[in-house]
């Protein structure tokens, strides 16, 4: 999922699990398994919501620290200021704003028509 799947992006928006992670992320960094204790997501749900948030660019492992049992851990950082969804006159419209970018109030369209492999199989 790269910069131009705004239709993947969108999806996390709505998907509890990936919206707790942000909110648990905006202000500091956290590790999985924190986010995964303070918001009672399972962890193995956790890690592939963490892994979709980044592939998205939407977050970002800022640091890897030594845990007490010599395990290298990420901690994660949100990168989005704002996201907004819109549907208007028939076009779903995106606009995301970045913590670490320059504001960008463009809304952008969402093709729908790259999604060939929906969620219903069709």
């Amino acid at each position: 999922m790269g910069k131009e799947d705004l239709l993947g992006k969108s999806r996390l928006l709505t998907d509890e699990y990936a919206v707790k992670i942000l909110m648990a992320t905006v202000r500091s960094p956290r590790s999985a398994q924190q986010i995964s204790e303070q918001f009672g997501i399972p962890i193995a749900a956790c890690y592939r919501r963490i892994r979709d948030l980044e592939v998205a660019d939407l977050i970002r492992c800022t640091e890897r620290r030594l845990s007490r049992q010599g395990k290298r851990v990420c901690f994660y950082q949100s990168r989005v200021r704002t996201a907004a969804l819109q549907y208007d006159n028939g076009r779903l419209k995106v606009r995301f704003t970045m913590l670490d970018e320059a504001p960008d109030n463009d809304w952008q369209d969402v093709d729908l028509d790259t999604d060939k492999k929906g969620d219903d199989g069709r």
